[in-house]
């Protein structure tokens, strides 16, 4: 219930966030999909994909107002699904702190460095050298550093208010057995 609840979050995170100058990319998705993935089957993975997908189109279209071409998305949907696997190899079956922290620089590293590439290389924006690269990386390093915080946060509270709420349970006393 939980992911779903973060996925409607999520979605609605971006819808506010924009325009994304005043924000820069500070939203939910990363922290939601990796939170997905880790809490419900990969055969669930169709909802997530397909809410972002739908936010994206209506983004580009209503918000943004541009024509939109799904080549342009083939990148960032694809990440959203690895998002999801990411979230279900490292914290499907234990969250511990370090695996959280894991997937909490790798989300939006992996997410850095994949989206920005693709811009370079499939737009006019910067020129093909490897300086143009640079530009295009360097650009990007306040989205990157607002996906990363907006992630730990998410991630952070997902899994560390659950984790105090069970230490601070005191121990079900154990049964006693009498032997007849």
């Amino acid at each position: 219930m939980v992911a779903y609840l973060l996925l409607l979050v999520a979605v609605l995170s971006r819808v506010v966030a924009m325009p994304h100058s005043a924000w820069l990319n500070f939203t939910a998705v990363g922290g939601a999909l990796i939170y997905f993935g880790a809490r419900r089957s990969w055969r669930e993975m169709v909802l997530p994909l397909a809410a972002f997908m739908a936010t994206d189109y209506c983004l580009t279209v209503y918000a943004y107002h541009y024509s939109f071409h799904w080549q342009d998305y083939v990148t960032t949907w694809a990440w959203y699904a690895a998002a999801v696997v990411l979230g279900q190899i490292l914290l499907s079956a234990r969250a511990s702190f370090t695996r959280v922290a894991a997937a909490i620089l790798l989300g939006p590293t992996s997410f850095f460095v994949l989206s920005n590439y693709a811009v370079w290389a499939g737009s006019t924006m910067y020129p093909r050298t490897l300086s143009g690269l640079a530009a295009c990386y360097a650009a990007a390093i306040p989205f990157y550093r607002n996906d990363l915080a907006s992630t730990a946060i998410l991630l952070g509270l997902a899994f560390g208010i659950p984790a105090l709420i069970r230490r601070a349970r005191p121990a079900e006393a154990q049964p006693v057995l009498i032997r007849k």
